[in-house]
């Protein structure tokens, strides 16, 4: 057994060398159950970090074994929410890597300018602070006006939570440094409010901003898009799904459009890795050729 520290919680967890293919086969059920039972499909997320949500989830219902978690899954809806929230990665916060938003300003904005309309789809919006960010940034290279926002996420409840456009307090001050490393002209304050003990994103903000439930696993292009932003999402997912992401984004860019990943995400090694040029090898913004 080892200690697995989950959100400030210590979990004990077997260690990776004692899984046991009797543990492998309840884990295969396990996610094979899920997908057939509410359509969502973790059975190509990495499996050791899997496994942690759901050694997680059984000692929180004080549960013993991968199939009697299952069987409470199955039944219990209360349950089944819990291990979606559990296998839904929600780390965020306003302008989260400036270096990438000045990047974004620096290599991509001047290439967005000529278009009549641009629409950017942040895939695994979280609660909703990197598309924030987004508008902000859009908006104060004047292109506000002409953007339309896609935020995604297979997360129903975070997506519901994005829309209320509120920032935690206890963060602003974070936040604010972040949007000055990242090129902010201008003062964080000024595109927020405070209300009812809240710092609630302004609505002007908001208005082209389409929130909506998607899963990478399973779902299909819905758009053509200019920008396709999906970073810290695909460090979950394995070879397969990451290929299979990865020709999503291809179908879904305009010709010539542009894709940002995560510090820790590239498109090498994917069966698309010849078909993007290299903008910033650092901050992983990449432009699709032809």
């Amino acid at each position: 057994m080892y200690n697995y520290n989950y959100q400030d919680r210590i979990i004990m967890v077997p260690a990776s060398e004692d899984i046991d293919p009797l543990e492998q086969i309840e884990i295969e059920l396990f996610l094979e159950a899920l997908y057939r039972h509410c359509g969502f499909d973790f059975r190509n997320y990495v499996f050791q970090s899997i496994r942690r949500r759901i050694w997680h989830r059984i000692h929180a219902e004080n549960l013993t074994t991968v199939s009697g978690l299952q069987e409470k899954v199955l039944h219990d809806r209360s349950v089944l929410n819990k291990i979606l929230a559990d296998f839904s990665i929600n780390v965020t916060e306003m302008f989260r890597d400036p270096s990438f938003f000045l990047a974004f300003r620096q290599h991509v904005v001047p290439l967005l300018r000529d278009f009549d309309c641009i629409r950017i789809w942040h895939a695994g919006c979280s609660t909703g602070e990197e598309v924030y960010s987004m508008a902000i940034l859009m908006h104060e290279e004047g292109l506000h006006h002409k953007t339309r926002y896609y935020a995604t996420d297979m997360s129903a409840q975070v997506v519901e939570a994005a829309k209320q456009r509120a920032l935690p307090i206890d963060r602003l001050q974070a936040y604010s440094s972040n949007y000055l490393l990242a090129g902010g002209t201008r003062s964080l304050s000024d595109y927020f409010s405070f209300q009812h003990g809240q710092a609630v994103i302004h609505p002007f903000l908001s208005e082209p901003i389409l929130f909506a439930q998607h899963n990478l696993a399973v779902d299909h292009s819905f758009n053509e898009f200019h920008v396709i932003v999906c970073r810290n999402v695909m460090i979950y997912f394995n070879s397969a799904l990451q290929n299979r992401v990865h020709g999503l984004f291809y179908d879904s860019l305009i010709s010539s459009g542009f894709l940002g990943l995560g510090t820790r995400e590239s498109i090498a090694y994917t069966s698309h890795s010849a078909l993007y040029k290299e903008m910033d090898p650092i901050e992983k913004l990449y432009r699709k050729i032809g």
